[in-house]
């Protein structure tokens, strides 16, 4: 006797071997014997043979019509065998019987499972939707199928249009673009950006990179809400929407000795009215002009002039040295249109070639020091002693007459180790920049750290956008610029008065503020007043930067509060000020990581536009190589064991601008010379801008 039974969803057919009434010991036809549950029977039958049957069965089942099926059965639940008698009208054969079981099994949507060998008709309503479902499916299928083939063949599919930056950056695995896409790429081989550039989705390298950033950090584009002009308190009435948030006063003074490490000392509100800022009628703000000629010191690019100096020299030898910060803060509320644009996007956004301001550029250029204008500023004025100590400072808000911006590729020729040893040449501002990097050295040594940093390479890159080449729109120069030249320092270390000196004001009056800390090689953002010991100061908040960095327009508008003698606009555990904070570090590390990023991208297009192959690197560890000319970081696997610093030749074997990689190998080693060069990745110049 055989047997048809149910085995993990599947039927089989066997010989009966034993019968032990709850089980049996059936053999397979292939010779196997297994052990079947008594309840696992559908049929007994003792023709044909188990190993007949199911093909059998399975060949008339394939002749059955589903739909009729459907129609002819009973609405109430039915067994296979009943069902069966009443379609072929008698009792059915073991095959005839089978065939049908399987029909009904193979198809759920017209027939539901209710037990081994028992079913119950789909209803109507039921049916028509799964039907309706799957011929969906069949559609979808089609379509993908179709997608996959213009894929395949080089053509973008009409659906991929609309939806290429999520398709090339973020794809949704449930559209059928994104089946159709892994598919095409799965069975081409190719990368999602490979095949996509293949179909002409990406044009230009360059604006591919660039577009996965602005997906990310800009989804809806980088221009800005409508907002209104802010005054830039140059004597203009404020609009009545903009009313002035602060009240009266102005001026912090400190004659305290300062301490030899020019840290921030104690200073006091002078309370003054009208010593540094007045009032017209209530609905204007008039700040008094400063008596000095400003100057700022940038690159040649550099459109958001937010510093500047000014240097006098008193009749005793002592200095009045100002330092000049663009004030924004006093047009730009945190509330405004304006400052919910700053807090969304935290800092400007650099990267060769272009940048993505923080705020308007109309709006900066109503702010920015440049030269010809008169803007308002904060200004820290320290009194320095003839032997350049720090007698005191003071700080107050005040109109600035900005008379030049010097750039750093006419200053520093004039204005560099070798001048400044062999005496410098008359030039304009050459005496003023003189006295400052004297004090600046003084200023260096008092934090202890004259003569301890190793001098690096800065690079600029220059990139002609109007140049079409065959890598794409764009032609790239990269000069070299060491790091840590006189003007640098001067620069930085007027900063890290600036920044020390505010942010001891803010931690000295109990006024919140956003800090940098370090401490155990660790830098972080902070709202604690905790030493900075890299800088060798005790307190470090940004301040210097306002038009470009959210945290220092943030301490900015804490100041002006602080000077005002007003309530500031946030306290130290506001969660404005903590989110501020937490966002800030996070987005302010990825627009670095982007930056460093395009300018890898920049220095691969460098090398294919100057068709080089052959190149030379330095060691930095292990198997990782740094290009001499340009901050191209690069493993070598094929470098062997040598030590930090090793010149070596390397040739490249292939560069993807598509991936932004490069293949290189090592070709020998090369005579070492005596620049002193630091290897370490561009780091983050906490003095500088």
């Amino acid at each position: 006797m055989n047997i048809l039974f149910e085995d993990e969803g599947s039927f089989k057919a066997g010989h009966i071997l034993a019968d032990n009434n709850t089980s049996l010991q059936v053999e397979l036809p292939g010779g196997k014997r297994v052990k079947v549950k008594a309840a696992n029977v559908l049929l007994h039958f003792a023709q044909p043979s188990a190993a007949e049957l199911i093909k059998a069965a399975e060949e008339a089942a394939a002749a059955m019509d589903t739909d009729f099926l459907w129609e002819a059965c009973p609405d109430q639940e039915f067994g296979f065998e009943e069902f069966a008698a009443d379609y072929y009208g008698h009792a059915p054969g073991a095959v005839e019987a089978t065939a049908l079981l399987l029909r009904l099994h193979a198809a759920p949507m017209y027939f539901h499972r209710k037990g081994k060998g028992r079913f119950r008709k789909a209803p109507s309503e039921i049916l028509q939707a799964a039907l309706a479902g799957q011929e969906k499916k069949r559609q979808q299928a089609l379509t993908v199928e179709r997608m996959v083939a213009d894929l395949k063949a080089g053509k973008l599919p009409d659906e991929f249009v609309s939806m290429l930056p999520q398709l090339l950056y973020k794809p949704d695995r449930n559209r059928l673009e994104t089946k159709a896409l892994e598919t095409a790429c799965a069975e081409s081989g190719l990368s999602v950006a490979a095949l996509m550039q293949q179909c002409g989705a990406i044009r230009d390298t360059h604006e591919y990179h660039l577009g996965r950033f602005l997906f990310e950090y800009f989804p809806q584009g980088t221009g800005f809400p409508p907002y209104e002009m802010p005054s830039n308190n140059n004597g203009a009435q404020r609009p009545d929407s903009h009313p002035l948030p602060w009240g009266e006063g102005g001026v912090s003074r400190s004659n305290a000795p300062s301490q030899p490490s020019g840290r921030a000392v104690q200073s006091e509100p002078s309370g003054g009215r009208g010593e540094g800022k007045q009032y017209g009628d209530g609905e204007g703000l008039e700040l008094s002009m400063a008596n000095v000629q400003a100057f700022s010191i940038d690159d040649a690019h550099t459109t958001e002039i937010d510093d500047a100096f000014s240097i006098e020299v008193l009749p005793d030898g002592s200095l009045r040295v100002g330092i000049h910060i663009a004030a924004p803060g006093l047009g730009v509320t945190p509330d405004s249109t304006l400052g919910q644009v700053a807090r969304a996007r935290l800092s400007t956004v650099y990267m060769p070639g272009r940048k993505i301001t923080m705020l308007p550029e109309v709006v900066v250029e109503r702010f920015t020091l440049a030269a010809g204008q008169t803007v308002p500023a904060l200004s820290l004025y320290l009194d320095v002693a003839p032997d350049l100590k720090l007698r005191g400072h003071e700080t107050r808000i005040e109109r600035v007459p900005v008379v030049a911006n010097l750039r750093h590729h006419d200053i520093e020729p004039l204005f560099n180790a070798e001048t400044l040893a062999a005496g410098l040449a008359e030039f304009p501002f050459s005496d003023e920049l003189r006295r400052l990097w004297e004090l600046a050295t003084v200023l260096e040594a008092g934090r202890g750290k004259a003569g301890a940093a190793a001098q690096r390479k800065d690079y600029n890159f220059h990139v002609d956008w109007n140049a079409d080449t065959a890598l794409g729109k764009g032609h790239v120069e990269i000069d070299e610029r060491p790091r840590g030249s006189p003007l640098d320092m001067l620069v930085a270390e007027l900063m890290i008065v600036a920044n020390s000196t505010w942010g001891a004001l803010l931690r000295d009056a109990g006024v919140a503020g956003l800090y940098r800390a370090q401490s155990a090689g660790k830098v972080r953002m902070t709202t604690v007043a905790a030493a900075h010991e890299g800088l060798g100061v005790d307190c470090y908040a940004w301040s210097s930067s306002p038009l470009r960095r959210y945290v220092d327009l943030v301490n900015q508008w804490q100041l002006i509060a602080l000077l005002q003698q007003t309530p500031p606009p946030f306290t130290a555990k506001s969660e404005a000020l903590l989110s501020a904070l937490r966002d800030f570090e996070l987005t302010y590390a990825a627009y670095a990581e982007f930056q460093r990023g395009m300018e890898h991208y920049w220095c691969l297009r460098a090398l294919m536009q100057n068709a080089r192959d052959t190149l030379t690197a330095r060691v930095v560890r292990e198997n990782l190589v740094v290009l001499e000319d340009m901050p191209l970081f690069m493993r070598l696997p094929s470098l062997p064991a040598l030590d930090r610093g090793t010149r070596v030749s390397i040739e490249i074997e292939k560069i993807d601008l598509l991936d932004a990689a490069i293949r290189a190998r090592y070709v020998e080693l090369l005579a070492s010379d005596a620049t002193d060069v630091a290897l370490e990745a561009a780091e983050e110049g906490e003095g500088g801008e």
